[in-house]
């Protein structure tokens, strides 16, 4: 199954290719997308992104999941949090909202499967940007994230 592509992206809105709903923050994965409603979990920027937020991606056997941490990269991405993904055998890219939709597309029209994508895109303080796991070409990628049937 394919990863759908981010249609557009601006500053709190996100559009999925053949998706009419328009996400503030948002999940996508392979054959799905919803909102990431952060009071599921409790999410708040610091501490940031937690185990829980990622589970229900991680039960769709993501393989490589991209993490948008705002466009002002306000959202935390705890090292645990990390180390969780890594435990399940997922790669981990943590970037800055546009880089992180950037990377995703890119990944998803290179046909890479079992890709997963969350998004954030509140405002907030500029972090620094963190970059886990390197990702090789024989690396299956397909977007996850919010189960919204579209």
């Amino acid at each position: 199954m394919s990863s759908p592509e981010i249609a557009s992206l601006s500053w709190g809105q996100m559009k999925v290719k053949g998706c009419s709903t328009t996400y503030k923050d948002c999940k996508v994965w392979p054959g799905g997308s919803r909102t990431w409603d952060w009071r599921e979990t409790g999410t708040n920027h610091s501490p940031g992104v937690q185990p829980a937020d990622l589970e229900e991606v991680v039960k769709k056997g993501v393989k490589t999941l991209v993490i948008g941490r705002g466009m002002s990269e306000a959202l935390q991405v705890p090292q645990s949090t990390v180390d969780y993904l890594k435990k399940n055998g997922i790669d981990v890219l943590v970037l800055q909202t546009e880089k992180a939709v950037a990377e995703y597309n890119a990944l998803a029209a290179r046909g890479v499967q079992e890709i997963s994508l969350n998004c954030c895109w509140q405002a907030g303080n500029g972090c620094e940007t963190s970059y886990w796991s390197s990702l090789s070409d024989d690396l299956n990628i397909v977007p996850t994230m919010f189960n919204v049937k579209c």
